[in-house]
C-alpha cells in the first residue's frame, strides 16, 4: 500500500471507515491514485475520482456524515483548496455577468429532470418535517410557514427574489390571495412558470435582483441567497431594503455556514453551483446592520437531510428515462452532490435559517408561527 494510501487509511479510521471495509459507508478503491488525487485538491479530487469510478461507498450520505462529524475535513487542507477559498474573498464571483451562470449550468439542466426529482410544485429547497411524511408534505408544510411567518394577507403584492418555478408564488397566490414578482435568472424556469400558472396573479421576471426598484409589501428569497457571494451581500440587502414598504416584512431562506471562512466547496462550485458561497450568521448580520432588525432566526438544518433524501431516491427511481441523454459520469456525479450534501446537514456542518426581518421593527414585537 502506498504510504499516501495508508495516511489516508488511518485518518479514515478515525470517523470508523474503513479502506475496503465491509460496513455500507466503507471506502472502496477500484483504481490507484486516490488518495493523492485527494491529498492534492481536497473534495474536488475525492468528487472527481468519484466521478471517474475509481472508488465506490455503498452508503454516501454515511461516508460524509461520519467524515465531516469527525472533523477530517479540517484535517486535509491543499494549497489548491486555499487558494479557492482566497479568490473567493478577493474576487466578485457573483457579479451581474457572472451571476447568469449557475443558471444556465443548473437550472436550465431541464424542466422533465427536475419534474422527476422533485414535488409537485418543483420545490427545490429545504421542506419542513415536523409533522410530515412525504416530500410532498414537507414542501407545502414549508411553503405554509413562511407565508404565516410573513403575515400575508389577500390584496398583498410580494417581490420574490430567486423564485425558481415559482412554488412559493403559486401557493401564496392560492391559498393567501396575494399577488407576486418573481425574479430568476434561468430561462427554463421562467418558461415553465408562466406556463404552469397562467390563471393566478403572478408575474415571472427573466431579471437580475439588482436591476429591481419597485415597493412591495412584502419580500421573501428562499434558496437564493447562496448565489448571492460575500462581496455582494450588502447590495442584496439593499435592494430588500429599498423595494419593501416601512410596515413590511421580508424572510429570508438560505443555507449557512457555520464559519466565516466556510465559502464555496471546490467541487460544488465547479460541478453543481458555479460561484456559490454560503453566508456564516455574521455575514447576514453585518449585511442587515442599520437596515433591518431581526425579527426571527430558525434553524431547521437538519431537516435538509431528510429532503435530500426523498431527492436521491427519487432521482435514482426516474435514472433509466435519462440514463442515455446523461450518462454515467453524470449519475455519479449527481449521486454524489445529494447524498455529500445530505451527510453534511446530518453532521451539522451546514445549516438553513430562515430570517424574518423588518425595517423598524414592529411594535410589541414579533411573534413566530407553530
Amino acid at each position: 500500500m502506498p504510504a499516501s494510501e495508508r495516511y489516508m487509511a488511518e485518518l479514515l479510521t478515525e470517523a470508523g471507515i474503513r479502506l475496503d471495509g465491509q460496513s455500507p459507508w466503507d471506502m472502496r478503491l477500484n483504481a490507484p491514485g486516490v488518495a493523492d488525487r485527494v491529498f492534492a485538491r481536497g473534495n474536488l479530487g475525492l468528487g472527481e475520482s468519484y466521478m471517474d469510478g475509481d472508488w465506490d461507498c455503498d452508503r454516501l450520505d454515511e461516508f460524509f456524515h461520519r467524515l465531516l462529524r469527525a472533523g477530517l475535513h479540517h484535517k486535509v487542507r491543499p494549497s489548491r483548496v486555499m487558494f479557492h477559498a482566497l479568490k473567493a474573498r478577493l474576487l466578485n464571483r457573483q457579479n451581474v455577468r457572472r451571476s447568469w451562470q449557475v443558471g444556465e449550468q443548473h437550472y436550465d439542466l431541464g424542466n422533465e429532470f427536475y419534474g422527476a426529482m422533485l414535488d409537485s410544485r418543483m420545490t427545490y429547497t429545504c421542506g419542513y418535517w415536523e409533522n410530515a411524511s412525504n416530500l410532498e408534505q414537507a414542501q407545502e408544510a414549508k411553503l405554509d410557514l413562511i407565508c404565516r411567518k410573513l403575515k400575508l394577507e389577500p390584496g398583498m403584492r410580494v417581490l420574490d427574489i430567486g423564485c425558481g418555478w415559482g412554488s412559493f408564488m403559486s401557493y401564496a397566490a392560492e391559498h393567501f390571495g396575494v399577488e407576486c414578482v418573481g425574479l430568476t435568472i434561468s430561462k427554463e424556469q421562467t418558461a415553465w412558470a408562466r406556463d404552469r400558472y397562467p390563471d393566478l396573479p403572478l408575474e415571472f421576471r427573466l431579471q437580475d435582483y439588482r436591476e429591481v426598484n419597485e415597493k412591495f409589501d412584502r419580500v421573501v428569497s428562499v434558496g437564493m441567497f447562496e448565489h448571492v457571494g460575500r462581496r455582494n451581500y450588502r447590495t442584496y440587502m439593499d435592494v430588500a431594503h429599498r423595494c419593501l414598504k416601512d410596515d413590511g416584512l421580508f424572510l429570508l431562506h438560505t443555507i449557512g455556514s457555520n464559519s466565516r471562512s466556510g465559502g464555496s466547496d471546490p467541487w460544488i462550485d465547479r460541478y453543481i453551483f458555479p460561484n456559490g458561497e454560503l453566508p456564516s450568521l455574521s455575514h447576514v448580520s453585518n449585511a442587515v446592520d442599520n437596515l433591518f432588525v431581526v425579527e426571527d432566526l430558525h434553524n431547521f438544518g437538519a431537516d435538509y437531510d431528510r429532503t435530500l433524501m426523498a431527492w436521491y431516491d427519487n432521482f435514482k427511481a426516474a435514472w433509466p428515462e435519462f440514463r442515455e441523454q446523461l450518462g454515467k459520469r453524470f449519475y455519479r456525479m449527481w449521486e454524489y452532490y445529494l447524498l455529500s450534501c445530505a451527510g453534511a446537514f446530518r453532521a451539522r456542518d451546514i445549516q438553513l435559517w430562515q430570517w424574518v426581518l423588518s425595517k423598524n421593527g414592529l411594535e410589541g414585537g414579533y411573534r413566530r408561527v407553530s
